[in-house]
């Protein structure tokens, strides 16, 4: 069994903002190794992110980006459950990102749970006509049109989109880890991009 220095307690903190006796415990159980003990307290987060996602969101903050020349905006209303994170340096910095985000990628939609249902079916009727002539099975057929409505959801519903900033991290993924961060819960109840000309 590897001995835990505060150092090590010290270092795992800097790394994921987790509470000294959960870094320690963490490094304890995966005996001192860190990138695991990351692993196990991301997890940990992500599980009591997941609990949070039921509480009421009253408190918040509007996040706004203009674009250079003041030709494009963009303005997120960012909720959470006290005042106080809401005047967190991290939660309007999340704010103003997903502000940035949304002049720079155009979603039309926050999630696909919003999407009208006649939207979703004409796309997945192009996306049939698509592969009428393809000669594959139905079935196959089905899978293929389920896969374009995936890849077409992450293009157009903002929580789904990967980060302009980030591509490998979804703006949701970035509100999950916010949440875990942060230890409440965190949604994006509006969006608004305007711009002149469009």
């Amino acid at each position: 069994m590897a001995e835990i220095s505060a150092q090590m307690v010290k270092d795992l903190r800097a790394a994921t903002n987790a509470g000294v006796l959960d870094c320690k415990k963490a490094l304890a159980d995966v005996d001192g190794d860190f990138d695991k003990a990351v692993e196990v307290l991301r997890k940990k987060g992500l599980a009591s992110a997941a609990k949070k996602s039921s509480r009421d969101t009253n408190e918040g903050f509007i996040g706004h980006y203009i674009h250079g020349g003041a030709k494009m905006a963009g303005m997120v209303a960012l909720n959470c459950e006290t005042d106080f994170v809401a005047r967190t340096e991290q939660f309007q910095q999340l704010a103003r990102d997903i502000a940035m985000h949304v002049v720079a990628a155009r979603p039309q939609y926050l999630s696909r749970e919003v999407v009208p249902a006649e939207t979703v079916e004409r796309e997945k009727n192009i996306y049939r006509e698509q592969m009428a002539s393809s000669g594959k099975p139905a079935q196959v057929i089905d899978k293929i049109v389920e896969g374009k409505l995936d890849k077409w959801y992450s293009e157009t519903c903002l929580l789904e989109q990967p980060f302009v900033k980030d591509p490998d991290t979804t703006i949701q993924a970035m509100l999950t880890n916010t949440i875990a961060t942060l230890g409440e819960n965190i949604k994006v109840s509006r969006f608004e991009r305007l711009e002149i000309g469009g």
